[in-house]
């Protein structure tokens, strides 16, 4: 494990780590879910260099079961109230669709909800972002959690994200939301096969042309694994930074990891190869 403290994301660009309060997600599934060991790990990864913790609890993996609105404020609650008074240059994220959990987290310190139905679940949270002028992450999703991984098709994986992205943006700023509050993610994962992930990071600039901040979160994902002869979650760190390094070239501004420390350094020296002008921040 790289030591915290050493080099510090691109310029203009976020590393946003994860959070996980729950017993089922993919890769770390359990070992946060109890509130002070999130704390811990959240403060452990802002140390690292992550200028936005994502707290989560409710798992998206293929083939999650819903939690109840009740039980995933019982998990998140308590863990955004302790980092929102944690000293540290970082801002605090809610993944959820959930009207109401983003609510309480909202009051609770988050500043950013990252809702991986693009505000489809609840259209009216648009109503709440654009009223707590929160900045938002619209994902795409081909289904749900519990069906993405069945079969997805696309003719054009890329054009069809992209003109989703641009729909889902287009209704959030008709809700209200201002558009220099919006971040954009392609999805990778989430109703994809490997393919289809593969060609968003190759034309991930497409998606970029948009002109709102890029989301990147390929971090420790299946097809990972399996470009890699069958690779297991603890095993993905190399493609996790070989695609995010790809991602930086194509333009993404915010990267979603789990290992901050290890894909900081990455980025700090493909930063340096790809020249000063990296375009607008985040």
């Amino acid at each position: 494990m790289i030591e915290p403290g050493g080099s510090r994301p691109p310029a203009d660009h976020l590393i946003m780590g994860v959070v996980n309060v729950t017993p089922d997600s993919f890769s770390d599934g359990g070992r946060y879910l109890d509130p002070e060991a999130a704390v811990a790990r959240g403060r452990e990864l802002a140390v690292q260099g992550a200028g936005v913790l994502d707290v989560g609890g409710e798992s998206t993996r293929p083939g999650a079961g819903p939690v109840s609105e009740a039980e995933e404020l019982r998990r998140v609650i308590p863990v955004i109230e302790r980092l929102a008074g944690e000293p540290g240059d970082f801002d605090l994220s809610i993944d959820t669709m959930k009207l109401e959990v983003a609510r309480v987290a909202l009051d609770s310190g988050a500043r950013i909800v990252n809702d991986v139905t693009a505000l489809r679940f609840d259209p009216g949270l648009a109503a709440l972002v654009a009223e707590r002028g929160a900045r938002c992450c619209l994902m795409h999703m081909l289904g749900e959690p519990r069906t993405m991984q069945k079969a997805p098709s696309y003719d054009d994986v890329v054009s069809e994200v992209k003109a989703f992205l641009e729909q889902r943006m287009a209704f959030a700023i008709a809700e209200g939301v201002a558009e220099e509050k919006l971040w954009l993610d392609p999805g990778i994962g989430f109703g994809k096969t490997v393919e289809h992930n593969l060609e968003l990071v190759r034309r991930l600039d497409e998606i970029v042309a948009i002109g709102r901040p890029v989301v990147i979160g390929t971090s420790r994902k299946s097809f990972l694994g399996k470009l890699a002869g069958g690779r297991g979650e603890e095993h993905r760190l190399p493609g996790t930074i070989a695609t995010s390094v790809l991602a930086l070239e194509r333009g993404a501004k915010v990267f979603r990891v789990h290992d901050v420390a290890e894909v900081v350094d990455a980025l700090a020296v493909a930063s340096a190869t790809v020249g000063p002008d990296m375009g607008a921040g985040a």
